[in-house]
């Protein structure tokens, strides 16, 4: 008998631990072919960047995830085994992350020679809103966002830092407070060059210049939204087109539940006339 009872909890522990790889891989299966049906759709090489909470394999650990260098490097691969003058849609969902990561995507974007189209179905924030300026046409859907793209260093914004030796006398200031005042000016010329070149082909200079300025020197709080008419406002090349596709799409991408559900809806289309 007690050997039944280790078959048994053997068994079990295998099948805990077979049954999330088994539906990881399902996922990354119908994933790809929806990639690779909206890349035959549309003609174009279609590249990911979703960034969600997701679980780690058996324990159900959730992590954030956001630009860093992997992204950089898969994204970068991706537009090398692309022809030159075949046109790249970039899915990106995401909060932002590694200014050196989003900076290397959004320079690789801008040398490509086919037509570059950054979809958002929800948000673009920080480092993705900086992949957006690199393209040739942004799809957002009518409730997505973008965000500024001012530096910050450590925990506090650029401009912030840049504010403290107008607001105390020099002789309140300590030697690291005056380090930090430095780095915030070169990382906020710095970023403001870079989005001023990205702009500076798709419009004047003089509007590329405001529009830079406009988004790294802390106009707004980092996290402010700012939304599609707003950006056409600014003369960025928004469009209100996302496909039914991406949405269905996104669907194989969904956030780790929580213990609680917070959000419940019957997930299905209601047509007109439709009972309800």
């Amino acid at each position: 008998m007690p050997d039944a009872w280790i078959v048994l909890l053997v068994a079990v522990f295998l099948i805990l631990f077979a049954v999330p790889i088994v539906q990881q891989y399902m996922t990354r299966t119908r994933r790809l072919r929806a990639i690779r049906g909206l890349e035959k759709m549309r003609g174009t090489r279609v590249i990911l960047l979703i960034h969600r909470q997701e679980r780690i394999a058996l324990l159900g650990i959730p992590f954030y995830s956001y630009i860093d260098i992997n992204d950089s490097e898969e994204i970068l691969r991706a537009i090398r085994l692309t022809p030159p003058d075949m046109p790249i849609d970039l899915i990106v969902h995401t909060p932002g992350g590694l200014l050196l990561s989003s900076e290397q995507i959004a320079m690789a974007l801008q040398r490509h020679r086919g037509k570059v189209t950054v979809f958002v179905p929800h948000y673009a924030m920080s480092g993705g809103t900086l992949l957006c300026l690199a393209a040739d046409e942004v799809a957002m859907d009518e409730n997505a966002v973008l965000g500024p793209v001012d530096p910050r260093i450590g925990d506090y914004p650029a401009a912030s830092i840049l504010r403290v030796p107008h607001l105390k006398p020099p002789e309140r200031i300590d030697d690291t407070t005056f380090i930090l005042v430095d780095i915030a000016a070169k990382a906020q010329n710095q970023m403001r060059e870079f989005v001023a070149g990205l702009l500076r082909d798709r419009m004047e200079a003089e509007q590329a210049d405001h529009l830079a300025r406009l988004l790294t020197e802390g106009t707004w709080t980092h996290d402010y939204p700012i939304t599609p008419g707003q950006a056409r406002e600014f003369g960025l090349p928004v469009t209100p087109t996302v496909p039914g596709e991406i949405y269905r799409l996104m669907d194989l991408f969904p956030q780790a539940m929580p213990r609680r559900p917070s959000v419940a809806y019957v997930p299905i289309s209601y047509g007109e006339g439709e009972e309800k």
